[in-house]
């Protein structure tokens, strides 16, 4: 992914989440996580369910538990601060997250299992969990899947599917794409991908911070910023098939070991339209 960035005009939609962790959000939404984006502009769906910050505190007591207290040295505390100021989480709350990860306050310690397995159509599906009952937390998932028409898979079965990168997010009616091209270049960029209403600028994880604080400090302020899994196929999903895997995406979504959704189904604007 190396080399000038590229501008790309309606490329297929990359998976779905974090997300994500993005987690909650058609038009051809470009870049990486295709539920990532639907979460987003349905308005962070996690938010009004009281779930976002039990997710983000989960990510924080885990990152400092793995890496320490320290932002400085710990690339994935850093980003999951800046995911809890960005819900305005409340500073105590932030910091005895934290505590509980460096042992300072008592607290649980969740075990990371990514699931893999099939939706609706046969598009590839990653879920990342945290969780501390990994017997409760798979078999949660696995009704999610088969409730929706899916299965869940053997470790490996889709993963090679996805590749992990930054993705800087921004509203193309609020930037000039030219600029935001010029600006990804100068700053180190992979990729800069152009759709018909969003503009990712990719990145390489190592270089997701570098890249976003030097486009903020020139007044492109992204709409969503996260690290991310990119798909390198796509499946388009019309119909009945649609309407399952967003169903999926939404309950795995719903679940309170759930940090991320990932996956590389592709529903047009005009589809989401009917759907909603």
């Amino acid at each position: 992914m190396g080399g000038r960035p590229r501008r790309q005009r309606d490329r297929p939609v990359y998976n779905t989440s974090h997300g994500c962790s993005c987690i909650a959000t058609g038009v051809c939404m470009s870049g990486h996580n295709k539920w990532s984006t639907i979460k987003h502009k349905k308005g962070k769906l996690d938010a009004k369910r009281g779930k976002l910050f039990t997710k983000i505190i989960r990510e924080l007591t885990t990152a400092a538990r793995e890496g320490g207290g320290d932002q400085g040295g710990n690339p994935r505390l850093r980003a999951a601060v800046l995911a809890a100021k960005a819900a305005n989480m409340p500073n105590d709350t932030l910091q005895k997250a934290i505590q509980r990860g460096t042992g300072e306050l008592p607290g649980v310690a969740y075990e990371e299992i990514v699931y893999e397995g099939y939706g609706p159509g046969g598009v590839a599906v990653l879920v990342s969990t945290l969780t501390d009952n990994r017997n409760r937390t798979a078999g949660e998932v696995r009704h999610a899947f088969t409730k929706a028409g899916g299965n869940l898979g053997q470790m490996g079965c889709v993963a090679h599917l996805f590749e992990r990168v930054g993705v800087l997010d921004f509203d193309r009616a609020s930037v000039d794409v030219d600029a935001i091209l010029e600006a990804g270049l100068e700053a180190g960029a992979d990729d800069v991908v152009d759709s018909e209403s969003n503009i990712d600028v990719i990145t390489d994880p190592k270089n997701f911070e570098r890249v976003r604080d030097a486009l903020v400090a020139k007044g492109f302020t992204p709409a969503s910023a996260e690290i991310s899994m990119r798909a390198s196929t796509t499946t388009a999903l019309e119909g009945a098939q649609a309407k399952s895997m967003l169903e999926l995406a939404e309950a795995l979504e719903d679940l309170d070991d759930v940090q991320e959704v990932f996956s590389n189904f592709d529903i047009s604007e005009a589809e989401m339209e009917r759907l909603s």
